[in-house]
């Protein structure tokens, strides 16, 4: 009797082996490449002292369209934290009472005050008192394991020499540096699966606002939730706007800040700068879809929606970040 053909078998265990190889490829891309690889040629960049009126530095951020900025400390001659919009919107949570009470300490607090050992800054609950950073020669993998684990959104690379900020490095940055430098790169089979399958993103306890709530509670999501934006609902559960933490800051330069009782329809109305808008997804759309997608808009997270509109999920670039070169790498930094 003749043997059975054990032919398949290897050509099995070469196509396991040849996957495998796949879905590695964007992990050892960036670990392949250096911080410094993918600062841009120009870019802005502003450092504020750590005596500065805080409410001169949230006017600062939002006349140079920036969100977030780095703090010297000129006592200690050392860069000492960063100024975001995370803060803002914590002193307007923090202080806020009525349209009718104005926020002084908006108005006279420094930064150093704020950033102080105060007991009742609510910032420090959640930051970290050292200054993360990275340097221009450590490899974009490290940088991508910063910014999750760290649950930050912006990485400053420090050059080790001189001292000097370079450059904030972003999960958008990031991303966009891969899809500019590795188009060669062949394309992993987990691409072209559907996005739910995959289960990247969130997908239960989604944060939401509705229209009617008021902006104020909208912070009050922002600080216990610890989200980036947030997708305004109407009656049905449909999306009609996405409200960010940037949209927030803009605040400042409308000189709006004073009034927050007002309705998330209002405040989306109210919004006169660049809007991200709701660039939504669907379950069945594939890894390299939203890929295309989320980067192209220049946007940083995708609204999972089903075919009416509802809201059934948020992917976030931290989320694509995570499986395309972390989870290859047996890493889980957004559980860590």
């Amino acid at each position: 009797m003749e043997r059975p053909s054990q032919v398949p078998f290897p050509e099995r265990k070469g196509n396991i082996q040849k996957e495998e190889a796949d879905g590695t490829v964007y992990m050892n891309f960036m670990k392949s490449h250096c911080c410094y690889d993918a600062i841009p040629k120009s870019c802005k960049l502003i450092i504020f002292d750590t005596a500065l009126q805080i409410k001169k530095a949230f006017f600062a951020l939002v006349a140079n369209g920036l969100r977030a900025a780095p703090l010297w400390d000129s006592k200690l001659q050392r860069f000492v934290g960063m100024l975001t919009i995370t803060d803002f919107i914590n002193i307007l949570h923090c202080y806020y009472r009525s349209p009718m009470v104005q926020m002084y300490e908006l108005e006279s607090h420094k930064i150093e005050t704020w950033r102080g050992d105060s007991l009742r800054n609510v910032y420090l609950q959640y930051s970290n008192p050292v200054l993360i950073s990275i340097s221009p020669d450590a490899s974009l993998f490290d940088a991508i394991y910063s910014l999750l684990k760290y649950k930050i959104h912006r990485l400053p690379v420090i050059d080790p020499e001189s001292g000097n900020v370079l450059h904030i490095l972003t999960h958008k940055r990031i991303l966009k540096f891969l899809h500019l430098f590795g188009k060669k790169l062949p394309k992993p089979a987990f691409t072209q699966r559907p996005i739910q399958e995959l289960g990247i993103g969130t997908f239960r306890n989604i944060a939401t606002v509705h229209q009617t709530a008021s902006l104020y509670d909208a912070l009050s999501i922002f600080v216990e939730r610890r989200v980036s934006a947030l997708p305004v609902v109407d009656e049905q559960g449909k999306v009609v706007a996405l409200y960010s933490r940037f949209d927030v800051i803009n605040l400042a330069a409308q000189k709006t800040y004073s009034n927050l009782d007002m309705t998330m329809a209002e405040a989306v109305r109210r919004r006169t700068c660049y809007v991200e808008g709701v660039i939504k997804c669907y379950p069945n759309e594939t890894l390299e879809t939203i890929i295309n997608r989320i980067v192209t808009a220049e946007v940083h997270r995708l609204v999972l929606v089903d075919r009416t509109d509802v809201v059934k999920g948020i992917i976030s670039l931290s989320d694509l970040l995570q499986a395309m070169v972390l989870t290859p790498a047996g890493i889980d930094a957004l559980l860590s």
